[in-house]
């Protein structure tokens, strides 16, 4: 089946409405950057370590925006499409261990001014395919024009390990043709679990380490 060919006035919808909001959606990248900057902070204070790796954050480019509208058959009111997204603006997390996701996640969903739509944890259940990650669907508050809006936004927690396997997984689906063929899906799916139980044993090796440790400085006082 031919996948039909988005009009040029859906186009012209999309980069006019994108432009629009832009700035809001640069605004909302801001206020959680901010929070999680400071979640970083408390949490090297508090854990005497980082929990966060890294913070990285994407606005979805206009042919992003058309093609899964067009996808998801949504552009017959392209205005009500659009609205539909949750993915525009999206924010991941890349923590250390699986336990720092979530409380990552916790601590986001405690805050006062967050409205948390949808959470999918796919790291307790896993896609068909192996990936695995804890997904958020906020409202951000932003002050635009001195009146107050909400914008949506997608928060993708995941460990260092799971974003490893996500990036190589991304690349190789979509770069090679073979992609489909069952012996490569079952592959990556049988990398995604070798990856997960590894991340499970590398979070007991901290646990032990930091026990031994802990015992050493009580035997030394």
């Amino acid at each position: 089946m031919v996948a039909k060919k988005p009009s040029q006035s859906a186009l012209d919808y999309i980069q006019n409405r994108r432009k629009e909001m832009s700035t809001k959606y640069e605004i909302a990248i801001r206020t959680i950057d901010t929070k999680l900057e400071l979640l970083k902070e408390e949490f090297k204070t508090l854990k005497k370590r980082d929990c966060i790796s890294m913070i990285q954050s994407r606005i979805k480019s206009d042919a992003s925006i058309l093609e899964k509208i067009t996808r998801k058959e949504l552009s017959v009111d392209l205005e009500f499409g659009y609205a539909k997204l949750d993915d525009i603006v999206g924010i991941r997390v890349i923590c250390k261990f699986i336990d720092d996701v979530y409380m990552v996640a916790q601590k986001l969903s405690a805050q006062d001014d967050f409205v948390v739509l949808e959470i999918k944890d796919y790291i307790k259940h896993p896609k068909t395919n192996g990936y695995r990650s804890y997904h958020m669907i906020v409202e951000v508050p932003i002050l635009f024009e001195e009146a107050q809006e909400y914008v949506k936004v997608e928060i993708q927690i995941r460990t260092v390990a799971m974003d490893f396997w996500a990036s190589l997984e991304h690349d190789i689906k979509y770069k090679k043709d073979s992609c489909e063929c069952e012996d490569i899906v079952e592959e990556l799916k049988s990398c995604a679990d070798t990856i997960t139980i590894a991340d499970q044993r590398m979070m007991e090796l901290r646990d032990k380490v930091l026990k031994k440790h802990l015992k050493y400085q009580q035997n030394v006082c």
